[in-house]
């Protein structure tokens, strides 16, 4: 059962409750789970968003600063190609090539933000690369391979599914005790029923017998 079911299920179940609940043969312990439900919806309504938005903002500011630290210590070099390279095992792989099929992995020449001349083997954004060509690659101050900073709106875009997953957890968490604390209710009823029973049991149907 999903979140949005259970929910309802128990929008289902006050409702039910409510309409009953002047009715001579509902119990205490029926009021107790209609009582118990109407607070885990009003729980989940406040709690969730809350949880939900403290999440949300708290990762926002945690990758926007990620964001600002990417840009500050990553650079875009140009790297000019020296000759391309044959694919490796995998990448002969046709499913993996026909995803790749606009990069090249090539023997490239660069140079650092320091200054740094760097040779090795990179994957450039070329579909056929020759000796001489352009691109660019994200490096460190030093002149290593990186991968591209994250930009600011994947950032906010991470941290809205945070929340959101936050407070569907938090949803959950709220639905999942009212259904223990109902399960533990629905045993205790059962368990006074069997006590009730084990003492009327050997005087059943005996009662203006005259025995």
């Amino acid at each position: 059962m999903t979140d949005a079911e259970g929910g309802c299920g128990t929008v289902r179940a006050i409702s039910g409750l409510w309409r009953w609940r002047h009715n001579p043969l509902r119990r205490t312990t029926d009021l107790a789970e209609a009582g118990l439900a109407l607070a885990a919806v009003m729980i989940a309504l406040v709690a969730a968003p809350l949880v939900g938005a403290v999440v949300a903002a708290t990762a926002q500011d945690a990758l926007q600063q990620s964001v600002r630290d990417q840009r500050h210590h990553r650079h875009e070099v140009r790297a000019t190609v020296v000759r391309k390279l044959s694919r490796g095992p995998l990448e002969a792989d046709p499913e993996s090539s026909s995803a790749r099929n606009a990069h090249s992995r090539v023997l490239a020449d660069w140079t650092a933000p320091d200054g740094t001349a760097r040779h090795g083997t990179v994957i450039a954004a070329l579909k056929s690369p020759r000796p001489g060509d352009d691109f660019t690659l994200w490096t460190d101050s030093h002149g290593r391979i990186v991968s591209r900073p994250l930009d600011s709106a994947t950032a906010t875009t991470h941290a809205v599914l945070a929340g959101c997953g936050a407070a569907l957890m938090t949803a959950g968490l709220v639905e999942a005790g009212r259904r223990l604390i109902v399960w533990r209710m629905v045993r205790r009823r059962y368990a006074r029923w069997d006590q009730a029973w084990d003492k009327a049991g050997p005087d059943w149907g005996r009662t203006g017998t005259g025995s």
